[in-house]
Protein backbone atom coordinates (compact mmCIF):
# COMPACT_ATOMS: atom_id res chain seq x y z
CA UNK A 1 0.00 0.00 0.00
CA UNK A 2 1.67 3.10 -1.03
CA UNK A 3 2.40 5.36 2.28
CA UNK A 4 1.20 9.42 2.34
CA UNK A 5 2.10 11.57 5.32
CA UNK A 6 -1.24 13.57 5.37
CA UNK A 7 -4.51 10.80 5.90
CA UNK A 8 -6.89 11.39 3.15
CA UNK A 9 -9.66 9.35 4.11
CA UNK A 10 -12.61 11.46 6.14
CA UNK A 11 -15.09 8.67 6.72
CA UNK A 12 -15.30 4.95 6.89
CA UNK A 13 -17.47 2.44 6.37
CA UNK A 14 -18.94 0.01 8.29
CA UNK A 15 -19.78 -3.04 7.22
CA UNK A 16 -21.71 -4.41 9.76
CA UNK A 17 -23.53 -7.51 8.63
CA UNK A 18 -23.90 -6.85 4.87
CA UNK A 19 -23.05 -9.51 3.53
CA UNK A 20 -25.95 -11.26 5.13
CA UNK A 21 -28.53 -9.41 2.71
CA UNK A 22 -31.35 -11.65 3.47
CA UNK A 23 -31.11 -11.64 6.73
CA UNK A 24 -30.73 -7.34 7.17
CA UNK A 25 -34.90 -7.23 8.31
CA UNK A 26 -34.31 -10.10 10.62
CA UNK A 27 -30.95 -9.16 12.65
CA UNK A 28 -32.50 -5.36 12.58
CA UNK A 29 -36.03 -6.44 14.09
CA UNK A 30 -33.97 -8.55 16.92
CA UNK A 31 -31.00 -5.98 17.77
CA UNK A 32 -33.55 -3.24 18.13
CA UNK A 33 -35.65 -5.70 20.55
CA UNK A 34 -32.42 -6.55 22.08
CA UNK A 35 -31.31 -2.78 22.23
CA UNK A 36 -35.15 -1.67 23.95
CA UNK A 37 -35.29 -4.45 26.24
CA UNK A 38 -31.34 -3.82 27.14
CA UNK A 39 -32.10 -0.16 27.83
CA UNK A 40 -35.10 -0.86 29.85
CA UNK A 41 -33.77 -3.45 32.01
CA UNK A 42 -30.76 -1.21 32.85
CA UNK A 43 -32.67 1.60 33.21
CA UNK A 44 -34.69 0.16 36.17
CA UNK A 45 -31.93 -1.24 37.66
CA UNK A 46 -30.83 2.53 38.06
CA UNK A 47 -34.03 3.99 38.74
CA UNK A 48 -34.51 1.27 41.65
CA UNK A 49 -31.46 1.48 43.67
CA UNK A 50 -31.54 5.63 43.68
CA UNK A 51 -34.99 5.81 44.75
CA UNK A 52 -34.42 2.41 47.44
CA UNK A 53 -32.33 4.00 50.51
CA UNK A 54 -32.42 0.13 51.64
CA UNK A 55 -29.86 -0.15 48.92
CA UNK A 56 -27.87 2.83 49.17
CA UNK A 57 -24.65 0.07 50.34
CA UNK A 58 -21.74 -0.59 48.24
CA UNK A 59 -23.00 -4.02 46.64
CA UNK A 60 -25.99 -2.50 45.04
CA UNK A 61 -24.04 1.05 44.15
CA UNK A 62 -21.74 -0.75 42.02
CA UNK A 63 -24.33 -2.56 40.35
CA UNK A 64 -25.78 0.52 39.73
CA UNK A 65 -22.93 2.15 38.18
CA UNK A 66 -22.36 -1.31 36.50
CA UNK A 67 -25.71 -0.59 34.84
CA UNK A 68 -24.63 2.70 33.61
CA UNK A 69 -21.95 1.55 32.14
CA UNK A 70 -23.56 -1.33 30.45
CA UNK A 71 -26.52 0.91 28.88
CA UNK A 72 -24.05 3.38 27.86
CA UNK A 73 -21.84 0.97 26.04
CA UNK A 74 -24.70 -0.18 24.12
CA UNK A 75 -26.12 3.21 23.44
CA UNK A 76 -22.54 3.89 21.64
CA UNK A 77 -22.66 0.88 19.33
CA UNK A 78 -26.11 -0.23 18.93
CA UNK A 79 -28.06 2.81 16.95
CA UNK A 80 -24.93 2.81 14.61
CA UNK A 81 -25.59 -0.99 13.77
CA UNK A 82 -29.46 -0.62 13.66
CA UNK A 83 -28.76 1.93 11.02
CA UNK A 84 -26.44 -0.20 9.50
CA UNK A 85 -28.25 -2.91 9.01
CA UNK A 86 -31.40 -0.21 7.44
CA UNK A 87 -29.02 1.41 5.07
CA UNK A 88 -26.46 -1.64 3.69
CA UNK A 89 -24.05 0.20 5.36
CA UNK A 90 -22.89 2.76 7.82
CA UNK A 91 -20.92 6.03 6.96
CA UNK A 92 -19.57 7.18 9.82
CA UNK A 93 -17.14 10.70 10.04
CA UNK A 94 -13.25 10.35 11.25
CA UNK A 95 -14.56 12.20 14.34
CA UNK A 96 -17.45 10.29 14.56
CA UNK A 97 -15.28 7.00 14.59
CA UNK A 98 -12.66 8.80 17.45
CA UNK A 99 -15.50 9.14 19.58
CA UNK A 100 -16.87 5.70 19.35
CA UNK A 101 -13.77 4.07 19.81
CA UNK A 102 -13.13 6.44 22.55
CA UNK A 103 -16.34 5.84 24.37
CA UNK A 104 -16.37 1.69 23.83
CA UNK A 105 -13.04 1.89 25.48
CA UNK A 106 -13.90 4.45 28.20
CA UNK A 107 -16.83 1.74 28.93
CA UNK A 108 -15.31 -1.14 28.79
CA UNK A 109 -12.06 -0.55 30.24
CA UNK A 110 -14.11 0.95 33.18
CA UNK A 111 -16.64 -2.05 33.24
CA UNK A 112 -13.27 -4.44 33.85
CA UNK A 113 -12.03 -2.56 37.13
CA UNK A 114 -15.65 -2.10 38.31
CA UNK A 115 -15.92 -5.83 38.34
CA UNK A 116 -13.16 -6.27 40.01
CA UNK A 117 -14.20 -3.58 42.47
CA UNK A 118 -17.47 -6.02 43.21
CA UNK A 119 -15.46 -8.81 43.47
CA UNK A 120 -12.99 -6.87 46.35
CA UNK A 121 -16.67 -6.29 48.08
CA UNK A 122 -17.94 -9.35 47.98
CA UNK A 123 -14.68 -10.88 49.52
CA UNK A 124 -14.81 -8.65 52.89
CA UNK A 125 -18.59 -9.09 53.12
CA UNK A 126 -18.24 -13.01 53.29
CA UNK A 127 -14.67 -13.06 55.07
CA UNK A 128 -14.58 -10.32 56.79
CA UNK A 129 -18.59 -9.43 58.27
CA UNK A 130 -17.36 -8.18 61.13
CA UNK A 131 -15.22 -5.52 59.48
CA UNK A 132 -16.72 -5.18 56.30
CA UNK A 133 -18.35 -1.12 57.53
CA UNK A 134 -15.30 0.01 58.01
CA UNK A 135 -13.50 -1.47 55.26
CA UNK A 136 -15.67 -0.74 52.45
CA UNK A 137 -16.65 2.66 53.70
CA UNK A 138 -18.05 5.33 52.29
CA UNK A 139 -14.10 6.61 51.10
CA UNK A 140 -12.88 3.46 50.16
CA UNK A 141 -16.60 2.74 47.62
CA UNK A 142 -16.03 6.20 46.24
CA UNK A 143 -12.33 5.93 45.48
CA UNK A 144 -13.03 2.17 43.78
CA UNK A 145 -15.51 3.94 41.69
CA UNK A 146 -13.31 7.31 41.00
CA UNK A 147 -10.27 4.65 40.19
CA UNK A 148 -12.75 2.77 37.39
CA UNK A 149 -13.62 5.70 35.67
CA UNK A 150 -10.45 7.64 35.08
CA UNK A 151 -8.73 4.43 34.27
CA UNK A 152 -11.41 4.26 31.52
CA UNK A 153 -11.06 7.78 30.49
CA UNK A 154 -6.69 7.79 31.01
CA UNK A 155 -7.04 4.51 28.53
CA UNK A 156 -9.64 5.85 26.45
CA UNK A 157 -7.74 9.14 25.57
CA UNK A 158 -4.12 7.56 25.02
CA UNK A 159 -5.32 4.53 23.18
CA UNK A 160 -7.34 6.26 20.63
CA UNK A 161 -5.48 9.28 20.31
CA UNK A 162 -2.80 7.26 19.23
CA UNK A 163 -4.44 5.00 16.94
CA UNK A 164 -5.93 8.23 14.84
CA UNK A 165 -2.72 9.62 14.80
CA UNK A 166 -1.95 6.86 12.25
CA UNK A 167 -2.33 7.72 8.51
CA UNK A 168 -5.65 6.04 6.80
CA UNK A 169 -4.86 6.36 2.91
CA UNK A 170 -7.77 3.80 1.94
CA UNK A 171 -9.57 1.69 1.81
CA UNK A 172 -12.15 2.96 4.17
CA UNK A 173 -14.19 0.01 4.99
CA UNK A 174 -14.48 -1.62 8.35
CA UNK A 175 -15.54 -4.78 8.42
CA UNK A 176 -16.98 -4.92 11.72
CA UNK A 177 -20.24 -3.65 13.55
CA UNK A 178 -18.33 -0.85 15.51
CA UNK A 179 -14.84 1.35 15.28
CA UNK A 180 -13.70 -1.03 17.67
CA UNK A 181 -9.24 -0.62 17.61
CA UNK A 182 -8.14 -3.55 15.80
CA UNK A 183 -10.51 -3.26 13.21
CA UNK A 184 -9.88 -0.05 12.89
CA UNK A 185 -5.74 -0.38 13.24
CA UNK A 186 -6.34 -3.24 9.80
CA UNK A 187 -6.59 0.22 7.88
CA UNK A 188 -3.77 2.37 9.06
CA UNK A 189 -0.97 2.57 6.06
CA UNK A 190 1.79 2.82 8.41
CA UNK A 191 4.16 1.03 10.64
CA UNK A 192 1.77 0.16 13.93
CA UNK A 193 3.99 -2.07 15.21
CA UNK A 194 5.05 -0.52 18.38
CA UNK A 195 1.22 0.51 18.80
CA UNK A 196 0.31 -3.21 18.91
CA UNK A 197 3.16 -3.87 21.87
CA UNK A 198 1.49 -1.26 23.35
CA UNK A 199 -1.72 -2.65 22.86
CA UNK A 200 -1.30 -5.87 23.76
CA UNK A 201 0.80 -5.19 27.12
CA UNK A 202 -1.45 -2.34 27.60
CA UNK A 203 -4.71 -4.57 27.34
CA UNK A 204 -2.80 -7.64 30.01
CA UNK A 205 -2.23 -4.95 32.53
CA UNK A 206 -5.99 -3.51 32.17
CA UNK A 207 -7.78 -7.03 31.69
CA UNK A 208 -5.36 -9.25 34.53
CA UNK A 209 -4.93 -6.51 36.99
CA UNK A 210 -8.87 -6.70 37.96
CA UNK A 211 -9.54 -10.45 36.79
CA UNK A 212 -6.31 -11.00 39.45
CA UNK A 213 -8.03 -9.42 41.98
CA UNK A 214 -11.31 -11.08 41.37
CA UNK A 215 -9.09 -14.64 41.10
CA UNK A 216 -7.81 -14.11 44.21
CA UNK A 217 -10.90 -12.58 46.09
CA UNK A 218 -12.66 -16.30 45.03
CA UNK A 219 -9.92 -17.96 46.10
CA UNK A 220 -10.26 -16.51 49.66
CA UNK A 221 -14.19 -16.45 49.09
CA UNK A 222 -14.65 -20.22 48.45
CA UNK A 223 -12.43 -21.19 51.69
CA UNK A 224 -14.39 -19.32 53.84
CA UNK A 225 -17.60 -20.35 52.25
CA UNK A 226 -16.54 -24.27 53.09
CA UNK A 227 -15.68 -23.20 56.48
CA UNK A 228 -19.35 -22.02 57.46
CA UNK A 229 -20.90 -24.35 59.91
CA UNK A 230 -24.96 -23.89 58.30
CA UNK A 231 -25.98 -24.68 54.52
CA UNK A 232 -28.31 -21.87 54.67
CA UNK A 233 -25.16 -19.22 55.60
CA UNK A 234 -23.16 -20.96 52.16
CA UNK A 235 -26.12 -20.68 50.12
CA UNK A 236 -26.92 -17.21 51.02
CA UNK A 237 -22.81 -16.52 50.56
CA UNK A 238 -22.93 -18.35 47.28
CA UNK A 239 -26.03 -16.82 45.85
CA UNK A 240 -24.35 -13.62 46.50
CA UNK A 241 -21.58 -14.04 44.29
CA UNK A 242 -23.01 -16.40 42.01
CA UNK A 243 -24.28 -13.32 39.57
CA UNK A 244 -21.34 -11.50 39.58
CA UNK A 245 -19.06 -14.60 38.98
CA UNK A 246 -21.81 -15.12 35.60
CA UNK A 247 -21.14 -11.22 34.75
CA UNK A 248 -17.31 -11.41 34.57
CA UNK A 249 -17.33 -15.08 32.67
CA UNK A 250 -19.28 -13.65 30.41
CA UNK A 251 -17.77 -9.98 29.69
CA UNK A 252 -14.06 -11.07 30.33
CA UNK A 253 -14.19 -14.52 28.31
CA UNK A 254 -15.54 -12.39 25.03
CA UNK A 255 -13.35 -9.19 25.52
CA UNK A 256 -10.40 -11.29 26.00
CA UNK A 257 -10.91 -13.20 22.63
CA UNK A 258 -11.69 -9.92 20.90
CA UNK A 259 -8.46 -8.15 22.13
CA UNK A 260 -5.67 -10.72 22.50
CA UNK A 261 -6.06 -12.89 20.06
CA UNK A 262 -3.73 -13.02 17.09
CA UNK A 263 -4.92 -11.07 14.45
CA UNK A 264 -5.41 -14.17 11.70
CA UNK A 265 -6.64 -15.38 15.22
CA UNK A 266 -10.73 -15.76 13.59
CA UNK A 267 -12.35 -14.90 10.75
CA UNK A 268 -14.12 -11.09 10.43
CA UNK A 269 -18.03 -12.99 11.11
CA UNK A 270 -16.76 -14.43 14.14
CA UNK A 271 -14.64 -11.57 15.54
CA UNK A 272 -18.08 -9.68 15.08
CA UNK A 273 -20.27 -11.88 16.94
CA UNK A 274 -18.01 -11.52 19.41
CA UNK A 275 -17.79 -8.22 20.23
CA UNK A 276 -21.58 -8.71 20.23
CA UNK A 277 -21.37 -11.08 23.32
CA UNK A 278 -19.86 -8.35 25.05
CA UNK A 279 -21.72 -4.83 23.90
CA UNK A 280 -25.07 -6.33 23.46
CA UNK A 281 -25.11 -9.83 25.32
CA UNK A 282 -23.68 -8.89 28.93
CA UNK A 283 -25.28 -5.38 28.85
CA UNK A 284 -28.25 -7.39 28.22
CA UNK A 285 -28.20 -9.84 30.71
CA UNK A 286 -26.52 -8.47 33.42
CA UNK A 287 -29.96 -7.00 34.76
CA UNK A 288 -31.35 -10.16 34.28
CA UNK A 289 -28.77 -12.19 36.21
CA UNK A 290 -29.03 -9.48 39.25
CA UNK A 291 -32.17 -9.19 39.74
CA UNK A 292 -33.66 -12.26 38.99
CA UNK A 293 -30.67 -13.98 41.61
CA UNK A 294 -31.06 -11.11 44.41
CA UNK A 295 -33.84 -10.83 46.95
CA UNK A 296 -33.21 -7.71 48.65
CA UNK A 297 -33.54 -6.23 44.79
CA UNK A 298 -36.57 -7.88 44.18
CA UNK A 299 -38.00 -6.72 47.43
CA UNK A 300 -37.12 -3.09 46.62
CA UNK A 301 -39.06 -3.33 43.32
CA UNK A 302 -42.65 -4.99 45.22
CA UNK A 303 -42.18 -2.22 47.71
CA UNK A 304 -41.62 0.39 45.30
CA UNK A 305 -44.24 -0.41 43.23
CA UNK A 306 -46.70 -0.92 46.63
CA UNK A 307 -46.02 2.31 47.34
CA UNK A 308 -47.01 3.74 43.88
CA UNK A 309 -50.36 1.48 43.79
CA UNK A 310 -51.13 3.49 47.41
CA UNK A 311 -50.76 6.74 45.71
CA UNK A 312 -52.90 6.36 42.92
CA UNK A 313 -55.60 4.78 46.04
CA UNK A 314 -55.57 7.87 47.41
Amino acid sequence: MKRHNQSSVVEFILLGFSNFPELREQLFGVFLVVYLVTLMGNAVIIVIISLEQSLHVPLYLFLQNLSVVDMSISAVIMPGMLVGLSTEKMRISTAGCFAQMYFILLFGVTECFLLGAMAYDRFAAICSPLSYPMIMNKRVFMKLVMFSWVSGILVATVQTSWVFSFPFCGPNEINHISCETPAVLELACADTFLFEIYAFTGTIMTVMAPFLLILLSYIRILFAILRMPSTTGRQKAFSTCASHLTSVTLFYGTANMTYLQPKSGYSPETKKLMSLSYSLLTPLLNPLIYSLRNSELKRAVMKLWRRKVDLHTF
